[in-house]
């Protein structure tokens, strides 16, 4: 390892241990006022960021780190979720994140109509902003006691839809529209796909207990949680090797391990390796990414993409919920639990900015818009959830 190599890796260290203790800290003070605590985290992340202070840039070591938080956060979110709840309200997970993908999509190509911009990147604003990322909104359930109800059951339902048909309308449109040398067999990733989900059938029905049991028979320490973790990070990254994203696996992984003997030890285990170390450099590392360059310059085209992302998914989320017999409350818990975006549409953003399907004068702005309507998620949920109780 050369010099420069060890620099790098001691500076990851200390930047760790500025996260750990900036989002403590925070923790306690959103707590106090009343506010998720993800919130403190992610305004950790723009504080220390580029956006501020400078002190915490991006770079390939946090992302990696960020990268297993999301996965144990997803994995812990599958830990503790009712499978039989899931099913029960499967039906009107594909009806949220079939309204949840289109209305987004529409209000959206006709914002990019407005703005001036061609067919196929007005049309891909709206592919960018279909996409969900439920991993904060699975944080601001579980800190409200909210994760295991019929609310609940169906965000992390429509999540797993949503991811699915943002995937499959992005494959579409790349092959169609992109300019870039690269082009996906679309055929191909469906049947991918599909043998995926026939893989996660296998995997919670016999696989994960089987695996279980063996391990539970070594005379290892902590050789149980170690297996479901090797579940867990097998699973995510088979789901993203099948263009899927990473969370999927990982929080099929959770039901998985759920459905065998050591559920309880493994969230035990598991539980503060995730929420004391990895899941506060996530929602950090969201932060980071935010920068105000040009903000001011383009700030009423920001705060016009910003209102249409939220209302677009609250509206489309919460109308799903609503046709098949959710309360008003309980549709507006479902909308707002949609509303976020996070990694999932950054991907997406990169990948249309690859692709030539992005204006380049407008990537830093979306980038912006996304993470604009991360942070207010949780907000917007915690406002749905105070009205549901």
């Amino acid at each position: 390892m050369t010099r420069t190599e060890r620099n790098i890796h001691l500076n990851y260290i200390g930047e760790i241990a500025l996260i750990l203790f900036a989002t403590t800290i925070a923790g306690a003070l959103s707590q106090r006022i009343g506010i998720p605590s993800v919130i403190g985290q992610l305004l950790v992340g723009v504080l220390l960021g580029p956006a501020l202070l400078n002190w915490i840039r991006p770079g390939e070591l946090l992302t990696a780190g960020a990268e297993i938080g999301v996965i144990i956060l997803m994995f812990m979110a599958g830990l503790e979720s009712d499978l039989k709840l899931l099913k029960k309200y499967f039906k009107p997970a594909i009806s949220v994140a079939t309204l949840g993908v289109i209305l987004p999509m529409a209000c959206f190509y006709i914002y990019g109509v407005v703005m001036h911009q061609s067919f196929e990147r007005a049309i891909f604003w709206g592919v960018v902003f279909a996409a969900t990322s439920v991993s904060i909104s699975v944080e601001v359930l579980r800190e409200f006691g909210k994760l295991n109800t019929k609310e609940g059951a169906t965000i992390l339902g429509a999540a797993v839809v949503d991811d699915i048909m943002a995937v499959l309308i992005l494959s579409i449109f790349v092959s169609m529209f992109s300019s870039g040398s690269s082009q996906p067999n679309l055929a191909l990733s469906i049947v991918e796909q599909i043998a995926y989900f026939v893989m996660v059938y296998v995997v919670i029905r016999w696989v994960a207990p089987l695996l279980i049991r063996l391990f539970e028979r070594l005379p290892v320490p902590q050789s149980v949680p170690i297996m479901s973790l090797i579940i867990c990070l097998g699973m995510a990254y088979i789901a993203d090797l099948t263009g899927l994203s990473a969370v999927i696996g990982a929080f099929f992984a959770g039901i998985a391990v759920a459905q065998t003997s050591a559920h309880e030890e493994v969230a035990t285990n598991i539980s503060p390796i995730g929420y004391a170390f990895f899941v506060p450099i996530f929602f950090v590392s969201i932060g980071v990414e935010m920068w105000f360059d040009h903000f001011w310059n383009n700030i009423l085209l920001i705060l016009g993409m910003t209102i249409v992302a939220i209302l677009s998914k609250l509206i489309g989320g919460g109308l799903g919920a609503r046709i098949l017999g959710f309360s008003f409350n309980s549709a507006y818990v479902v909308g707002a639990g949609m509303v976020s975006r996070g990694e999932m549409a950054l991907i997406i953003a990169q990948i249309g900015y690859q692709s030539k399907l992005l204006a380049p004068e407008l990537y830093s702005e979306l980038i912006v818009v996304i993470i604009l309507s991360t942070v207010i998620a949780p907000l917007l949920l915690k406002h749905a959830i105070a009205r549901l109780e």
